[in-house]
């Protein structure tokens, strides 16, 4: 095993992954110009390892073989070895991820270990975790190393003839330009195929391993909302989204004592899940809990977004004021340890009253659900419990409050599991979008000032020359930022000027739209590219369209590009999202349902949202800025701009404020008078709008 003195050039990285490989004895380097050079000048293979800091496989495989002296010797003598944050890289991860498919017919994952010429890093072959030893069906890693090195030196003209097809079949990517409407079809069709694949027992969609997907959550609450507002409402929609949200929050997949989601339930009942909590997923389920609240009342939804909330200020957001990116599966060396309980634990931190409702309420009964540990899944709601015990719900809450306290402070007391504390701009943005939303419906304004607090640091830190960077940690920032990091951050600014107005705001959000349009879009074809017109060359420049763990970039342009032309009158936003949707109908029409991002930015196109810009000061605005968020308008951009702001130009510098409050409403291009009286305004607001808790 490797000594601790041992050191490689991964320790100068920020990516806390690449530093927990910085003591293997591989000879690691990092992607850029000193290892391409070095393995085209040796005239050595590359084998890049793609992985992230909370990824159980990655560790596994890192203990496994990355420290192993063995296998390092192997390593370093067959191949240039470049080790890749993929949250740092996702240009990079994207692109192998997908030379993955292509050549072994199969998805990828992490870790992904893919072997690249030296000359053009086209990649000849590649998998997934691979153990130290022949097992499972799979070979010995150091088995497959020997055997790639041999193909490249005595197979050439084999991997070359591989690597002209393969450029082919990446050339054929991107998404085929077609004639295709932008019509209400591929919305109608995605509907139908989620709820041809929804789980009508456990909630999701699909079977094992289930992921939460909600992009799809949030177009289904959309359908329903449309077509409530046209008197024709889609019951089978609504009942999948309340059914899912219910079913995850009372599961595995939601820490029941900490609030916040993990990434997956690797079983189909949401019973247990993969441990690891991402931002990215809990800055979409957030906004998502809260407008499934706002439409339907249900307090639970309101307590999972207010808990997960608490846990993103409490656990994720860092002194400065950005997020941290990760916390990690494992603890201690397993997986789960830090969220898992002992029968005889319990019992000794708990009242035998307390213990037996924690044991009823989840379910704690039998065999231990998690390799002979409990981990908490609600089994028996307050109503249930308050029947059994013949108390009150009221009483049955105060106990249960008791005892999650006490099992909370046990917890706390124990090694709390590894934390990526690298701050990611695209992620930052998403989960400014989800503090700030929830907190406007929550009326929770210290979710709020999370938000802001973490916009600020981005502007401060990350936002260089006019250009944005992608990442951050200890001081350093670096990477050029990819079109996720404009558009997330676009959307997140947008949901926090709904939330409070600051006019320096607006202005950075324009400048980020801007410089989309300068360097990331198709001029010709449509559309954006993943990485910028002056970005490192790469083997492929992808415009994706499909979600995936993050929506498409594309769709979140759209989207956001959508309501910034409709908020300043900028025809350029307008036209760039139109241009974006067209040049995609192709791929929507494919496959609607795996476009869930750029379907509700078709929404928003067909469907213009309402614009309400309030002037004016005083607890009136407040009032008539309240009123705007009782109930659930789909699409609703609202903007409560004081009486004394200065600086503003063009469409909103004319909504000028004529009394005490004066509201301008209009529905895409239609615009009406301008409204003084409360009722008139209640009238024009209550056409677009759901009651809230009326379903």
């Amino acid at each position: 095993m490797v000594t601790p003195a041992h050191t490689n050039r991964l320790i100068h990285e920020t990516s806390p992954y690449l530093q927990q490989h910085a003591h293997n004895p591989v000879d690691w380097y990092p992607w850029g110009p000193e290892a391409l050079e070095t393995a085209r000048r040796e005239d050595k293979p590359i084998l890049l390892s793609i992985g992230y800091s909370a990824c159980h496989w990655c560790h596994v495989m890192e203990h496994e073989s990355f420290e192993r002296e063995d296998v390092a010797q192997v390593m370093n003598e067959l191949f240039v070895n470049i080790k890749v944050d993929r949250e740092e890289r996702p240009d990079l991860d994207k692109i192998y991820q997908t030379a993955h498919q292509l050549l072994t017919g199969r998805p990828g994952g992490w870790p992904l270990n893919m072997f690249l010429t030296p000359a053009d890093r086209m990649p000849f072959f590649g998998g997934t975790y691979f153990p130290r030893e022949r097992r499972h069906g799979l070979p010995a890693f150091t088995d497959i190393l020997r055997q790639i090195a041999a193909a490249w030196r005595e197979r050439r003209d084999d991997v070359e003839q591989q690597n002209t097809a393969l450029r082919d079949l990446f050339a054929r990517l991107e998404p085929a330009s077609a004639s295709v409407p932008l019509t209400e079809a591929p919305l109608a069709r995605a509907v139908t195929q989620l709820k041809r694949e929804f789980d009508p027992r456990h909630g999701g969609f699909g079977t094992a391993p289930k992921f939460p997907h909600p992009t799809s959550l949030e177009l289904l609450l959309r359908r329903w909302a449309r077509g409530a507002l046209a008197g024709k409402p889609d019951a089978e929609a609504l009942h999948a989204v309340r059914h899912t949200l219910a079913q995850m929050a009372r599961g595995g997949l939601y820490d029941q004592l900490g609030g916040g989601f993990c990434r997956y339930s690797v079983d189909e009942r949401w019973e247990i899940p993969h441990f690891e909590k991402m931002l990215y997923d809990n800055a979409q389920l957030l906004p998502l809990y809260a407008d499934a609240w706002q439409i339907t009342g249900e307090p639970l939804f309101e307590r999972v977004a207010f808990e997960t909330g608490a846990w993103v200020m409490r656990e994720m957001q860092s002194p400065e004021g950005g997020y941290y990116s990760t916390l990690d599966a494992d603890s201690e060396g397993h997986e789960g340890k830090f969220y898992v309980w002992g029968t005889d634990e319990i019992r000794n931190l708990l009242s035998p009253e307390e213990g037996e409702l924690i044991a009823q309420h989840y379910g704690l009964q039998g065999e231990p659900n998690f390799e002979g540990h409990w981990h908490f899944n609600v089994r028996a709601d307050t109503a249930a419990l308050a029947d059994s015990f013949q108390r009150t719900e009221a009483e049955i809450g105060t106990l249960l409050d008791s005892a999650r306290t006490k099992l909370s402070a046990a917890r706390e007391r124990r090694v709390h599991p590894g934390r990526d504390e690298k701050v990611l701009t695209s992620w930052n943005g998403m989960m400014i979008r989800g503090m700030a939303h929830a907190g406007h419906l929550l009326e929770q304004p210290a979710f709020v000032a999370s938000a802001e607090r973490a916009f600020d640091f981005v502007r401060a830190r990350l936002w260089r020359d006019g250009r944005l960077l992608a990442t951050t940690k200890d001081g350093k920032a670096h990477l050029n930022a990819y079109l996720d990091d404009y558009v997330h951050l676009i959307d997140g600014g947008l949901a926090l000027l709904q939330a409070r107005w600051r006019g320096a705001d607006l202005d950075f959000v324009r400048m980020l739209a801007d410089t989309v349009l300068a360097r990331f879009e198709d001029k010709s074809g449509g559309g954006f590219y993943f990485t910028s017109d002056d970005h490192e060359s790469l083997l492929h420049r992808p415009k994706p369209a499909s979600d995936d763990a993050i929506p498409s970039g594309n769709g979140i342009a759209a989207r956001a590009l959508l309501q910034l032309g409709h908020l300043t009158g900028e025809t350029k936003y307008l036209d760039a999202a139109e241009r974006t949707l067209a040049a995609l109908a192709g791929a929507i029409a494919q496959y609607p349902s795996a476009h869930g991002a750029l379907l509700l930015a078709l929404d928003d196109w067909l469907n213009p949202p309402q614009t309400v810009i309030l002037r004016g000061e005083g607890t009136t605005l407040a009032t008539w800025q309240a009123r705007c968020r009782q109930r659930h308008a789909p699409g609703r951009l609202t903007m409560t701009i004081p009486t004394d702001t200065v600086g503003l130009s063009g469409l909103l510098a004319e909504r000028r404020p004529l009394g005490p409050v004066t509201a301008y409403v209009c529905s895409g291009h239609t615009c009406q008078a301008p409204i003084h009286d409360s009722t008139a305004f209640e009238q024009v607001l209550a056409s677009q709008e759901i009651p809230f808790g009326s379903i």
